[in-house]
């Protein structure tokens, strides 16, 4: 997502009555508690299999490096992109917990300037609009001056990738997480709004006479210590909900169970609306801006915005498939919500099924034979792909309006979904 801190305006900064629900070691749960508990599982279960799946993309890195062949390439990407389907379906838990909110942009800045990190084409603009770190190159360049000081580059390590994120204050800046390994596995797509993703050769890693691209050794060393730094963060984030320990979930157990009803429903509003419908889907669209694509690199932007949703239905209905193949359930929001009002869970309901058709409509176009990806979908001449793309934006704005009776019918106030200042 884009780079920038989402305020929780009163949401979660409201008091709550000393006769709100809270959970003491003699009393028995209550059903609100059961659904905010069952809620920091389901978080730890998804932050644990993007552990384990950017673990898999490490080793898998470790052997490509050994070895580097196009086959191995293609491997990396695929791991690549299996380790998107338990983070996207995470993001849900950035909204409304600052834990996640401030650790987030690390792991999935974005857009980036790719300049900053290697080789672009020879008509890359971005510098132009006024951002010197687009001229850097990390890669190629063991000393670089910015402004007036020099930074040395000489070992490519995680902590120095991450000292360089922001660099000059540019958000545009960001020399970690999954776009910046998206980078250094596909390369730049220059294909615009036509067919074709990046196409980095696997040459671009060899060493000695036959390396492309120059500084094969410090482009591995560079991937290698981009991946080990997304490894150690998402293994961080998953102690943080992990049962047992002085951590994030102990802190959110202990508040009333209102509070985090509270969060849990702010953060599905805000990825729906704001940050999906808005950042992801409606910035790009009314722009036709590729460089608004959320994995422009790879092409994999519909599976991403798939999954981001997949994460917003996983918190109502209270589960999340692992990627073993195993479910995660407890009680949910649907539990509390059909107690109350039967007629409203199932219009809830349907409405993330709708959302879950539209998003479905845009993979199934990108996936199917045609192959007709986001950056293709967006073109100004692209009716079908604009219909639904506008449709999914539809689907996500009625479910944001569902997920604010859901509120109500809970008696969850200041809800205030953020919109990302987009109008719908």
């Amino acid at each position: 997502m884009k780079k920038r801190t989402l305020s929780l305006a009163i949401a979660l900064a409201v008091s709550v009555s000393g006769c709100s629900l809270m959970s003491t070691s003699n009393a028995p749960k209550s059903a609100e508690q059961a659904v905010v508990e069952n809620y920091a599982n389901l978080a730890y279960a998804t932050f644990d299999d993007a552990y384990l799946t950017a673990l898999d993309l490490q080793n898998a890195v470790d052997m490509f490096l050994a070895q580097p062949s196009a086959a191995g390439l293609d491997e990396l990407r695929n791991k690549w992109k299996t380790a998107r389907i338990p983070y996207q379906q995470s993001e849900v838990f950035r909204f409304g917990n600052a834990v996640v909110d401030d650790w987030e942009g690390q792991l999935n800045a974005w857009p980036l300037d790719e300049g900053l990190i290697d080789y672009v084409s020879a008509d890359y603009y971005q510098h132009e609009l006024g951002n010197p770190g687009s001229e850097l190159n990390i890669i190629a360049n063991q000393n670089v001056q910015f402004g007036s000081e020099t930074l040395s580059l000489t070992e490519i390590t995680a902590e120095k990738l991450a000292s360089l994120n922001e660099l000059g204050g540019s958000e545009a800046n960001v020399a970690t997480g999954y776009h910046a390994i998206e980078f250094l596995l596909w390369g730049q797509d220059l294909n615009g709004s036509n067919k074709g993703a990046g196409e980095r050769p696997y040459t671009d890693y060899l060493q000695g006479a036959d390396c492309t691209g120059g500084n094969c050794s410090r482009r591995g060393q560079y991937l290698k210590a981009a991946v080990e730094l997304l490894v150690s963060d998402l293994d961080w984030m998953r102690q943080q909900w992990a049962e047992g320990g002085d951590n994030y979930r102990k802190t959110l157990l202990s508040e009333p169970a209102e509070q985090g009803l509270r969060k849990m429903l702010y953060g599905m509003g805000s990825l729906s609306l704001g940050e999906l419908a808005g950042e992801r889907i409606k910035v790009a669209l009314e722009a036709n801006s590729t460089e608004d694509e959320h994995d422009c690199f790879s092409d994999n932007t519909h599976y991403s915005h798939y999954y981001d949703a997949k994460g917003i239905q996983n918190i109502y209905l209270g589960q999340y498939k692992r990627m073993d193949g195993s479910l995660v359930s407890g009680a949910s929001l649907s539990d509390l919500v059909a107690a109350q009002n039967s007629s409203l869970d199932l219009q809830v309901r349907n409405h993330f099924d709708n959302t879950d058709k539209a998003l479905q409509a845009i993979v199934d176009l990108a996936e199917g034979p045609r192959q007709i990806k986001f950056d293709m979908m967006i073109a100004a001449d692209n009716e079908e792909g604009q219909a639904l793309l506008n449709q999914s934006i539809l689907a996500l704005v009625e479910q944001t309006r569902a997920i604010e009776q859901v509120a109500e019918s809970l008696k969850v106030d200041a809800l205030n979904p953020d919109t990302a200042d987009h109008e719908f």
